[in-house]
């Protein structure tokens, strides 16, 4: 599981994860939730925490939601069960599921300009209806373009506040192959200013000024030989 909060990832595993050195290499510090607090002093940099409990998660959160950690760039948390875990961390929010998709033509991919930000098309389930429905709906709703969903990339959540609550949205990706853009136009009412059929290299320097969520999935499309 990976979860963004205020952007940055914070990715869930399982205990074999702590033991491969390759993992351990590539973090600044590393902790034992058993041997230490969490404390805001040393969130910095890339951080891995050991040993992590249902108590523990919900500690960190409520760090997250009530301390600015300017110097954190991502957490790993090795759990001692991961399972119940994500559990502990689900309960801590109301739910709410979203899909998405990663639309491509001619070897080109879609992205949409929203809020000052380079996006992918997305939004939540309408009651009753499967993920893919909703990626398929979502993107011709706020692109105009008509896709064939196809596999699924990758699942990411992300938290958010509104209205004084807490939220967690899934979101489930799916690679899609254009069918028709003949209507592409960007749906105003929810913000999008412009839409673009980028190649692989205008979409890495595009994404930049982006979300870390958004990276993470057109990695996962990468890797599946999406783009």
């Amino acid at each position: 599981m990976i979860l963004f909060i205020d952007d940055r990832p914070i990715r869930l595993a399982g205990p074999k994860a702590g033991s491969r050195h390759e993992d351990v290499a590539e973090h600044d510090h590393i902790f034992d939730a058993r041997l230490e607090a969490i404390r805001p002093e040393i969130l910095r940099g890339h951080v891995m925490i050991l040993n992590v409990t249902p108590a523990v998660i919900e500690k960190l959160i409520n760090l997250f939601n009530n301390t600015s950690l300017l110097d954190l760039l991502s957490v790993t948390l090795i759990c001692v069960d991961k399972k119940a875990v994500e559990e502990r961390l689900k309960s801590l929010f109301k739910v709410v599921k979203a899909a998405g998709g990663v639309v491509t033509k001619d070897g080109k991919t879609l992205l949409m300009f929203r809020r000052g930000k380079w996006d992918l098309p997305k939004g939540k389930l309408d009651e009753g209806e499967k993920s893919r429905e909703a990626a398929a709906r979502e993107v011709e709703e706020e692109t105009g373009v008509v896709g064939k969903v196809g596999e699924r990339l990758c699942t990411t959540w992300h938290t958010y506040r509104q209205n004084g609550n807490r939220y967690l949205k899934r979101t489930k990706w799916y690679a899609m192959t254009c069918v028709d853009d003949s209507r592409m136009a960007p749906q105003a009412e929810e913000d999008i200013e412009r839409l673009e059929w980028v190649d692989r290299r205008t979409a890495q320097t595009l994404l930049a000024n982006s979300f870390s969520s958004i990276r993470y999935v057109m990695d996962a499309a990468s890797d599946y030989s999406v783009l």
